[in-house]
């Protein structure tokens, strides 16, 4: 095993004689790398290995490290995209119900992106970065 280098540049085959090993210093570095890029490269070598062999011991929690890692980046990313839809709704100058009538969806699915319970569609971001950037100019222009 090549102790010096980052898991992150092990190939597959080092990090399944890792897994299959019962050292926890390993398990630790091998973990650590995932919770840092849940859908990075080692994450992907660590889930390959898992839906093909079981290694002795870790398996189950290494596969619960990956599914939590990747259930808390994702999380963390919704709240990032709704603190932006936050952002555009007070860069509009419009209050909620109108915003979300303006983009041509419910207020209560409007409400869920800002609470960052759901993301809206990459097409609607766009939707509503416009929205916000046509309400701006003019209450820009009306000010000026």
């Amino acid at each position: 095993m090549t102790v010096g280098r980052p898991v992150e540049f092990w190939p597959t085959a080092e990090i399944r004689a890792a897994l299959e090993n019962d050292d926890l210093g390993v398990w630790q570095r091998i973990v650590a790398a995932i919770k840092r890029d849940p859908f990075g490269r080692t994450a992907r070598q660590v889930e390959e290995i898992l839906e093909t062999t079981r290694p002795y011991g870790v398996s189950r929690a290494i596969s619960e490290v990956l599914e939590r890692s990747r259930e808390h980046l994702e999380a963390n990313e919704r709240a990032e995209v709704g603190r932006h839809v936050h952002l555009l709704l007070d860069r509009s100058g419009l209050g909620e119900h109108e915003f979300a009538s303006r983009i041509g969806v419910p207020a209560e699915d409007f409400a869920t992106y800002l609470r960052g319970t759901v993301s809206p569609p990459a097409s609607l971001m766009i939707r509503m970065g416009r929205l916000s950037e046509r309400f701006a100019t003019m209450r820009n222009q009306n000010q000026g």
